[in-house]
């Protein structure tokens, strides 16, 4: 789990965009997952969904677009990103994200890649696959990726995901930390622990 902020006002998170991409159409669904650096000061080693921090005067869209040919070298239409969902950090962790995701098709003819530095490695993966692999110590993963990836397991297609993104409405989601003694733990708003 990250830094905990033990004392002082909860940090205002900074905003942040994500993009899932899919591939696959009617027939199937893989996404995208790249590997932090191991040498990255945040989120080391981690796999993700490429993203990162919106910058001043851009907008969200821009900076999905952004990240992506950074850290995947796709070129993706902002016209063609789905809104998917939107993460907030919990209040009681030190760096906080208020992360929009959305979904989007592979562009045809794009071939995934990344540069080395700030991603060392990428993957397809059926998201049940990537849950298997991260449950048996293969693929280190977090929270919200993980529950991201629980999400998706539920779809058959990538077209059926893009399909469900159209229809459906983002509400803001903010997990908690649940404290048992020394032991922290993430929980999502209705969990039973909530």
């Amino acid at each position: 789990m990250e830094e905990l902020n033990e004392t002082g006002p909860a940090t205002v998170p900074r905003p942040a965009s994500t993009v899932i991409v899919l591939r696959g159409g009617a027939r199937d669904l893989e996404v995208l997952l790249v590997q932090r650096s191991p040498r990255a000061r945040f989120m080391p080693g981690v796999w993700v969904f490429p993203g990162g921090a919106v910058d001043p005067g851009e907008s969200d869209e821009a900076a999905a677009v952004r990240e992506l040919r950074e850290e995947a070298t796709i070129d993706a239409d902002p016209g063609a990103l789905v809104p998917f969902s939107r993460w907030i950090t919990p209040a009681e962790v030190r760096i906080r994200f208020d992360t929009r995701f959305y979904v989007t098709a592979l562009p045809p003819g794009a071939s995934p890649a990344v540069d080395g530095c700030e991603c060392v490695a990428l993957d397809w993966f059926a998201p049940q696959r990537a849950l298997d692999a991260h449950a048996c110590g293969e693929l280190l993963l977090v929270f919200p990726t993980i529950k991201h990836l629980e999400q998706l397991s539920a779809f058959d297609s990538a077209d059926t995901v893009l399909d469900h993104a159209r229809r459906s409405e983002v509400r803001p989601v903010q997990p908690r930390v649940v404290r048992t003694g020394e032991h922290a733990r993430i929980v999502l708003p209705g969990d039973p622990d909530d």
